[in-house]
């Protein structure tokens, strides 16, 4: 059983798009049009084309595509403005807001057509923004899942929090775990496919999986394929089989 990922995307659409033709050329090689493709979450905030990878995504399953995509914490930011503009997630740092330029909430909006969303009045700045989304939009992407398990790999944004039943895991962690779960060495019953937490390139640890390569901050999207709980990273050359890397002591 075999599983294609994208890692965090972060509005960054030509690199998106360039993941999917590798694992368009990886299905025509060694593939079968059977196998899902899971998108980890964060579509947007950061990079440019927020507007235009959530719409292609959404089109994408309309129009019977085999495409699974997490909700991530940026996405759960960005719907949480659309429903309330004074609303904060509850793992956010007091210091940020999700209009914040760290955050990157502000070039989301740009995307849909708002300008200088970030220096305008917040009320002015959120009925411009209900105007811009398209409803069907809005709700597909607040309604995004937590996590899809196939296999022997469960895919989530952030992680779990380790020795927590998958049932009884919460969304908050789901969306925003670190260290506690990136430390973590035991075998969690599964791989766990996950990005969020940026890297200089995808790393394979054993008990998970990391496929956040920093497009948030001007690195790739990665794309790979998982069969079991092996992994190969998607090239332009074919598959990279993913060597097995220690677990950090410390969180990155």
């Amino acid at each position: 059983m075999q599983t294609y990922a994208i890692g965090d995307i972060h509005g960054q659409y030509d690199l998106m798009m360039g993941a999917f033709e590798l694992i368009s050329a990886d299905r025509a090689r060694d593939g079968s049009a059977e196998s899902p493709v899971v998108v980890l979450g964060d579509l947007c905030d950061r990079g440019p084309k927020s507007a235009q990878v959530i719409a292609h995504l959404h089109d994408a399953q309309k129009n019977g595509e085999n495409i699974v995509v997490i909700k991530g914490n940026h996405d759960r930011m960005f719907s949480t403005f659309l429903d309330d503009p004074f609303a904060r997630d509850p793992r956010l740092r007091a210091e940020l807001s999700w209009l914040h330029p760290r955050l990157g909430g502000p070039k989301t909006l740009e995307s849909y057509g708002l300008r200088e969303p970030g220096n305008r009045p917040l009320d002015q700045v959120h009925a411009e923004a209900l105007e811009a989304v398209p409803p069907e939009i809005r709700a597909w992407h607040a309604g995004l899942p937590l996590t899809y398990r196939r296999g022997e790999a469960l895919f989530v944004h952030a992680g779990i929090a380790p020795g927590v039943p998958l049932e009884a895991q919460k969304e908050d962690d789901l969306l925003w775990i670190r260290s506690t779960f990136l430390t973590d060495t035991r075998d969690h019953g599964f791989l766990v496919v996950h990005g969020h937490t940026a890297l200089d390139h995808a790393t394979h640890y054993g008990n998970r999986l990391n496929l956040d390569s920093s497009a948030g901050y001007g690195g790739p999207v990665t794309a790979a394929v998982i069969e079991g709980r092996d992994a190969w990273l998607l090239t332009p050359q074919g598959r990279q089989k993913m060597v097995l890397q220690k677990v950090p002591e410390t969180t990155p």
